[in-house]
């Protein structure tokens, strides 16, 4: 199975695709995280993305790739992937894309959380005082939320032209929409090979 995952800030993206990936046996693949990561290791890379991401902004397209086509290649070949923050441009998609194409690894449905404005300032800002994440203040995520409107909404557009959008309502509770995103890709998919889930994926986070 192979997901791309694509929502606002605080749609809940982390959690509902760590529990994606965990029901069809594919890799949760998060850009954050893996940015987050080269940062934390002061590497070359992580220097150039450290500002961008705490001001809120976009890291540029082809950093972006050159972290996330290798990872995605290798979970092509284990079961697949749910894809958590990329692509967040059109010329990342449309890059991801020609590499996908070369490597098997298009996509196969992209799932939208459809979550309010006023719902994603209330989650980010109560993100912000649990985790102390220097990138949820309020300034920032406001900004955070202009940049997705401008550059990565459009891609539901780009996606729906080839048919591959799922949407779903994000604004229910975690395991209800949980349940509402396996059913509807079941369907899509339904010879996609799926997994238990561990009990204590099930538990609300």
């Amino acid at each position: 199975m192979k997901i791309v995952l694509l929502a606002p800030p605080g749609a809940g993206k982390g959690t509902q695709g760590h529990r994606l990936a965990e029901h069809f046996g594919a890799r949760h693949i998060a850009t954050g995280d893996l940015l987050r990561a080269e940062i934390r290791r002061d590497s070359p890379l992580g220097g150039q993305v450290a500002t961008l991401v705490a001001r809120g902004d976009l890291v540029a397209d082809d950093l972006v790739l050159e972290v996330m086509i290798p990872v995605v290649r290798d979970a092509v070949r284990t079961g697949g992937y749910v894809l958590d923050g990329f692509p967040r441009t059109l010329p990342q998609a449309q890059a991801a894309y020609e590499a996908a194409k070369d490597i098997g690894a298009v996509a196969d449905v992209v799932v939208y959380l459809n979550v309010g404005q006023a719902e994603l300032v209330r989650r980010l800002l109560a993100r912000a005082q649990v985790q102390g994440r220097a990138d949820d203040t309020a300034e920032v995520i406001g900004h955070r939320l202009a940049v997705y409107a401008q550059a990565t909404r459009p891609l539901l557009d780009y996606y729906a032209d080839r048919g591959l959008v799922l949407e779903i309502d994000g604004e229910g509770a975690v395991d209800a929409v949980n349940a509402e995103m396996v059913r509807r890709l079941s369907d899509v998919v339904p010879s996609a090979t799926t997994v238990p889930m561990r009990k204590d994926a099930r538990k609300p986070s």
